[in-house]
């Protein structure tokens, strides 16, 4: 296997990571109703279970309210157990129309844990990303004793998969941060 594929291989699953962060931060709640954090919360349609937001428009008509409103009447109780059985810690109210969703302020308490459970998700993307570096730094050595590449380019490939470990880890921090100071943000 060429060097290039490696470095190449390596990054793809680095950016994988970093995008995985950002999709898993992007359902942490912070103080603005989102209709993001409906997003891996399933529902019982029909049998299948189907993402929310492929069952019904979702609104916010202010920073601490989601309306959801199906396109199929019939499915609004579905819609509405599955909200009760998530862990998003909202009580929806139904009127028979829509459904919906009162954000409360958080409490200094609740953004902390918020800030917690951010940092659980940036250190599972960092631990993709070494795991990627790992993995790599593995193809380089065995292309090396297959004598695919000679021991030069077998350093300058790691020092490449280096870099580019360094230049994700970095990408996590600064989204962390990002997050952090959303969370945090009265």
């Amino acid at each position: 296997m060429e060097t290039e594929e490696i470095l190449l291989e390596a990054e793809e699953r680095m950016e994988n990571a970093v995008e995985a962060l950002h999709n898993a931060f992007g359902s942490v709640r912070t103080g603005r109703a989102s209709g993001k954090v409906l997003d891996r919360i399933r529902v019982d349609y029909y049998g299948a279970m189907t993402p929310i937001n492929q069952l019904a428009g979702v609104k916010a008509p202010d920073a601490h309210l989601l309306v959801i409103e199906p396109w199929d009447k019939s499915s609004l109780k579905s819609i509405e157990r599955a909200i009760m059985e998530s862990d998003l810690g909202v009580t929806p109210s139904n009127d028979g129309m829509v459904i919906r969703l009162p954000f409360p302020e958080l409490t200094e308490e609740r953004r902390r844990e918020l800030v917690k459970l951010c940092k659980g998700y940036a250190e599972d993307a960092r631990v993709s990303v070494r795991n990627a570096r790992r993995d790599a730094n593995t193809a380089l050595s065995k292309a090396e004793k297959a004598s695919e590449i000679t021991e030069d380019d077998l350093r300058r490939g790691e020092n490449d998969v280096q870099k580019l470990t360094d230049k994700y880890i970095a990408k996590i921090d600064e989204a962390f941060k990002a997050k952090e100071a959303e969370v945090m943000e009265i």
